[in-house]
């Protein structure tokens, strides 16, 4: 079922602006260059794939609110595919 809801363009705005503050973004990204040389333990396993999935959650998120608001994307919006 598909509702039709009355949003502020502030509150979409909103929506669309939030990124990973930089100690998160920073820690994903040594992750996942770790990841790639095969140096995670199990634990690290398991904080990347949390944090993978909580970026794309977002990215899905803003990218929905930008359609809202008839804009694109940025080329730094990005969608982390797989781990």
């Amino acid at each position: 079922m598909s509702a039709m809801v009355s949003a502020p363009i502030d509150l979409v705005e909103s929506i669309a602006g939030p990124r990973f503050p930089a100690k998160t973004d920073n820690r994903l990204r040594g992750l996942m260059d770790r990841n790639t040389n095969g140096a995670l333990s199990g634990d690290e396993k398991e904080e990347l794939e949390a944090l993978v999935e909580l970026s794309e959650s977002m990215a899905i998120l803003r990218a929905r609110a930008l359609n809202l608001l008839g804009r694109k994307p940025s080329s730094d919006l990005r969608l982390l595919i797989s781990v």
